[in-house]
């Protein structure tokens, strides 16, 4: 916003997202879900979220690169709840 001389009330107008929303996340106060986010690039015409479109979408059933089942706790049944009839 700065970069382009923009104040909050001209990107709301031009992104279609809510003056107060932007103003919260730039204070810090909220995060701005991915749809926000996508509002924001396209009207800033910048990448907000780094390397974003980059990233390898893992196939159906097939667990994100890094993810471990064994440090979420998850037993052999598929529940990690404590007492459930898994």
């Amino acid at each position: 916003m700065a970069d382009q001389g923009l104040s909050a009330n001209v990107l709301a107008r031009r992104s279609g997202v809510n003056r107060q929303v932007i103003a919260n996340v730039l204070k810090g106060t909220v995060w701005a879900d991915t749809l926000t986010v996508i509002d924001l690039e396209g009207a800033l015409g910048v990448m907000l979220w780094p390397d974003h479109v980059q990233w390898r979408i893992p196939a159906v059933g097939e667990a994100p690169e890094g993810y471990n089942d064994e440090a979420e706790g998850a037993s052999p049944t598929g529940s990690s709840a404590p007492g459930s009839a898994g």
